[in-house]
């Protein structure tokens, strides 16, 4: 879920414009495993201070298109006591590994 201070961007059409676009050129599918991709990701996370830089918020080599899967692994990683998470029928799922 966005932040109060990202809602305005995450729902502007600058946005969703360059989202679909980055959809479509990675044909898809996640980076990391292949399956549909559904969430472009934010490699380096936004931040209030980062609203006004087009390269942090809409540059491509900052964004990367990841299954929902893949978005909760890099998300639960971050915080190392929320390493789970739900398969598709909401399913507990066994802890996570850390990215290396």
């Amino acid at each position: 879920m966005a932040k109060p201070w990202a809602k305005a961007f995450y729902n502007s059409a600058a946005w969703r414009d360059t989202r679909e676009a980055y959809m479509v050129s990675k044909h898809g599918l996640c980076e990391r495993c292949g399956k549909p991709g559904l969430i472009v990701h934010h490699r380096k996370a936004l931040r209030p201070q980062d609203m006004g830089n087009p390269a942090r918020t809409l540059g491509w080599s900052n964004l990367e298109l990841l299954c929902h899967h893949c978005h909760d692994i890099e998300h639960m990683t971050e915080h190392s006591g929320a390493r789970c998470g739900f398969d598709d029928d909401g399913n507990l799922l066994p802890p996570f590994e850390p990215r290396r």
